[in-house]
């Protein structure tokens, strides 16, 4: 990715945040970030799923904040360059959703 990621702006939030937010993801009122739960079958899907997402998230040079438990996956999307919600979040977050789906 080149140079420092922006924060979204008003219009790009309005237009990106209806689709990830009917998709499950919430943004979080104490931050500028989005949250999501995931539930799977049992721990090795889980750990598949989060296998797909870390590949993703190092060719994207963009880390998720996570959390797993067995089959419970919780994922956190922030950009700390920008200290807040940027266009990395939302196309990992789409990747997130489509790699949840095809489990």
């Amino acid at each position: 990715m080149a140079g420092r990621p922006e924060r979204l702006g008003q219009a790009e939030r309005e237009a990106a945040l209806p689709e990830l937010t009917a998709s499950g993801w919430l943004v979080q009122a104490s931050r500028d970030a989005i949250h999501k739960e995931f539930l799977f079958k049992d721990f090795n899907q889980a750990f598949g799923f989060m296998s797909r997402v870390a590949l993703q998230a190092e060719k994207m040079d963009h880390h998720p904040e996570w959390f797993n438990v067995y089959n419970k996956v919780q994922i956190t999307l922030s950009t700390h360059d920008c200290g807040g919600l940027s266009e990395r979040d939302v196309r990992l977050a789409r990747f997130i959703d489509k790699a949840a789906a095809s489990i």
